[in-house]
Formats: C-alpha cells, structure tokens, sequence
C-alpha cells in the first residue's frame, strides 16, 4: 500500500510538469488571442520569476493586442522581471499592435521572418445606429449630467467637437506606445513615430528596422534566452500546465467568463489593436 501510494505521488509530480531533474531552466508564459486582462500573464510571470531554479523566461507572443490598459500593465512585469531573469520574446503568427508592445519589454525579440508584427497605433471603434433605428421607428433619449457624457453613444453621431476629444485622446495613448518602443528598443522616437501609423511588417521587415533583433522560431528563442542566462548545455524547459475546465463547470455557466472576453461591445474600447 505504501508503495503504491509513493508511485501515485510520483506520477502526479511529474504530470504536474515537476521534473526529477534539477538543474537550470528556462520558463515558458504565453500571450495568447486578444489582450482584455492582464493578470494571467502577469501572475505567470511572477510565479516562474520568483522559481530560484528559473534563470530566463520566453514569452512567446500570438497575439494582435487588445486593451490598452492590460497591455502596459504586462509590458511593465516584462521589464520588471527582465531586470533580475533574462526575457526574451518569441513572435508566433501575429505579434501585432498591444503584442508588439508587450514584447517591446523583453531582453530580445525574436521573430519568424513571416510573423505579421509592427501595427504600432491606437482605435476606437463606435456603431452609430442612428440613421437604422430611425427607419425602425426607435429614438434614443439620454439624460446626462453633463454636454459630453453620453459622447459615443450609439443613438447619435458624434459633434465635431467630440471628435477633437477623442482625437487628443488617441494621441495621447499613441504617444505613449511611441515612447515605450523607442525606450525599450533604443531607438530615436522620431524614427519610430515615421512607422507608427499602424502599418504591418513581416518578421523579416521587422527586423531590417531595428524593431526586433534576429529571426527565428519557439527553439531559437530559448537557445538565445539559455545564452543570455549563462546556461550551459541544453537548457531545461518548462511551463505551466493549462487550467483545464470541467465540463459540469461549462453545463453550469461557470466559466463563461474564462471563455468568452470580457469586454462589452457595446462600449467604445480604446486599444492597441491590429485588425485585420
């Protein structure tokens, strides 16, 4: 009986990704869809940083942005944890955008020569559903405390004047993206401000233009990441095992907020988002 429960013990060690093994590693934390939370990523990082074992982190970026807030609030734990673990980021498919900016906090960016990254720039969207509620027969009535606080609403156009507002808004968020890319990469802001636009570049691109620093898949990431780190040898990988949900909990409504973003669409959302 002793024995069988030492066993059991040992194979629930090991699938919870603990290796037997000790030794260096080099930890793994995902970015991945669009960015509405901050607090996955962010609480990874801070487990795999504090792990004495962990020497260098890839955050291996897919993603094409999302909120702004979120965003600056993982592009500041990279740098923190940068300062004491060496980062390096992995661009996947899409690094675009608030992916871009995210990675920007990294030691090193290493992107694929096809990786679709750059879209340094800020939107909001609004539905204007006036002239269609119209022919329905539907009038929106706001009452506000003040001339701009229904600005975006979907009943009605927006002023010229609120368009000003926003404007200086976006510029503002924008300039901030601006800044943290040419801090971060060490390049001249005005240099950065000709390619924020909210163009796309290929990794290959990329690259040529000082935003990301050599080319290269998931393995030359960690290879890079274990030299920077001063491992020796093959490094040893590791990563947190996804939370698994239950189908009960799917039956019972409880995780809908674990699938679905939770980001009301009827809501202006100001981001740093690549649309494509």
């Amino acid at each position: 009986m002793v024995l069988f429960l030492a066993v059991a013990a040992l194979v629930l060690w090991m699938e919870e990704g603990e290796p037997l093994k000790g030794g260096d590693r080099v930890a793994v934390v995902r970015l991945e869809g669009m960015v509405v939370e901050s607090e996955p990523v962010v609480q990874a990082l801070e487990r795999m940083g504090k792990d004495p074992k962990v020497k260098a982190i890839v955050l291996r970026v897919d993603s094409p942005g999302g909120g702004v807030a979120p965003t600056q609030e993982i592009f500041r734990a990279v740098r923190r944890w940068n300062e004491t673990k060496k980062v390096v980021a992995s661009l996947g498919s899409v690094a675009a955008s608030g992916g871009y900016y995210a990675a920007c906090g990294a030691e090193r960016i290493v992107a694929n020569p096809g990786t679709i990254t750059g879209s340094i720039g800020v939107v909001i969207h609004f539905a204007n559903l006036e002239q269609l509620l119209g022919k329905l027969g539907i009038q929106g009535e706001s009452i506000k405390s003040g001339s701009y606080k229904d600005m975006g609403s979907p009943f009605r156009s927006l002023s010229e004047e609120e368009k000003d507002l926003l404007q200086g808004l976006v510029r503002d968020v924008h300039e901030q993206f601006v800044e943290a890319v040419a801090e971060a990469r060490r390049l001249p802001k005005e240099q950065v401000s000709e390619l924020a636009d909210g163009r796309v570049f290929s990794g290959r691109q990329a690259k040529g233009l000082g935003l990301v620093d050599e080319l290269g898949g998931f393995q030359e990431a960690v290879k890079t990441a274990a030299q920077l780190a001063g491992i020796s040898g093959e490094p040893k990988v590791v990563e947190e095992r996804k939370e698994k949900i239950s189908l009960l909990e799917i039956l019972l409504g409880k995780t809908m907020g674990r699938l679905i973003p939770s980001v009301d669409p009827r809501l202006p959302f100001v981001s740093y988002l690549f649309h494509p």
